[in-house]
């Protein structure tokens, strides 16, 4: 008598999501919903209202060009999500933990109070903008000339000038850069829990597209390395970011910068068009192109405690949507 082998239902869904200071916010396609642990037993949920540039204008839906439309969202959603969470945060921290303010900072909480909270944000999110720029383009592009400068000269040391060799080794050098800012990050505790909470987010959707009841036993045994993570995106777009390279002839290192954060669009709409297709279909092709980000993930995800599970699930079950919209594609396997 044969034995009858149960029937896997596996979903593709365009819910998504980023990591939070002690929470995690999901993004479904209906709604947005920000959750914190404020407490022991409690957790702080809100929506987030939000109107992304694609269902406000029609351009942003066409293949490519929304590779950018949904970079932009995501920063301007994980901005609004973080002030959330650094709030609740600082609310939770008990008053006798709470270190006095100084005369300084009572004075500028009464003259500005949160529009300094805004300003310094804004900021610093300037600041961070301005050295990524610094760090990640004209870094590489100022070490190769320098190489070439002191090698060039050198008989059979001619490829030093080939654009081939420059945009790989700026690539190279990029993506290492890329990889020890991340390494270092995961030594400090506050962030290592930030990636613990990353990997709750990504257990929590596998265990929502394997058709699971969202419990912290079922969410627990799922793999915590998704192919449509943010920080796959990244890995596509530097290694796209080689290839688009060399098609620069430009060589100093302001010039081209400017150019490069001209074409970022275009780096990003075809970083977002793989890992799109990554997140739908799985199969040798696909593996192959998720390899490097997931390789990523094991940086920047960590294993979550059941506390951090049940944040999850929290903002999870708020934006699953009753009609099915968030489904992209169901399989299965009998």
């Amino acid at each position: 008598m044969g034995q009858t082998r149960k029937e896997r239902i596996k979903k593709i869904t365009s819910i998504g999501g980023s990591a939070l200071i002690e929470g995690i916010m999901m993004r479904g396609p209906q709604k947005v919903m920000v959750a914190v642990r404020t407490g022991e037993n409690d957790i702080y949920t809100q929506e987030l209202p939000f109107e992304s540039l694609p269902s406000k204008y029609r351009i942003f839906k066409i293949p490519l060009i929304r590779g950018f439309a949904g970079m932009v969202d995501s920063m301007r959603l994980s901005y609004k999500a973080l002030s959330i969470s650094a709030d609740k945060a600082i609310e939770s921290i008990p008053e006798d933990e709470q270190e006095e303010p100084s005369k300084l900072e009572k004075w500028l909480d009464e003259k500005f109070g949160e529009k300094l909270v805004g300003a310094i944000m804004t900021l610093s999110m300037i600041i961070g903008v301005a050295l990524s720029i610094l760090i990640f383009f004209m870094v590489p592009t100022w070490l190769y000339n320098l190489i070439s400068g002191a090698l060039g000269s050198n008989d059979g040391m001619s490829w030093v000038g080939d654009r081939f060799f420059r945009s790989l080794f700026e690539g190279i050098i990029r993506i290492i850069l890329f990889l020890l800012y991340i390494v270092l990050c995961s030594r400090m505790p506050d962030m290592k829990r930030v990636f613990q909470y990353h990997g709750a987010e990504h257990k929590t959707i596998f265990c929502y597209e394997s058709d699971e009841e969202l419990t912290v036993s079922n969410v627990k045994k799922h793999t915590r390395f998704h192919p449509r993570c943010g920080t796959s995106f990244l890995v596509i777009m530097l290694i796209v970011g080689i290839v688009i390279g060399l098609f620069i002839p430009i060589t100093n290192p302001v010039l081209r910068t400017a150019v490069k954060l001209l074409l970022l669009p275009v780096t990003c709409g075809i970083g977002y068009e793989f890992i799109r297709i990554c997140g739908r279909y799985d199969n040798k092709i696909t593996r192959i192109i998720a390899a490097p980000g997931l390789w990523a993930q094991r940086i920047t995800t960590k294993e979550p405690d059941d506390r951090m599970i049940e944040v999850a699930i929290k903002a999870m079950k708020a934006v699953i949507p009753e009609n099915g919209e968030d489904i992209l594609r169901t399989k299965s396997d009998v």
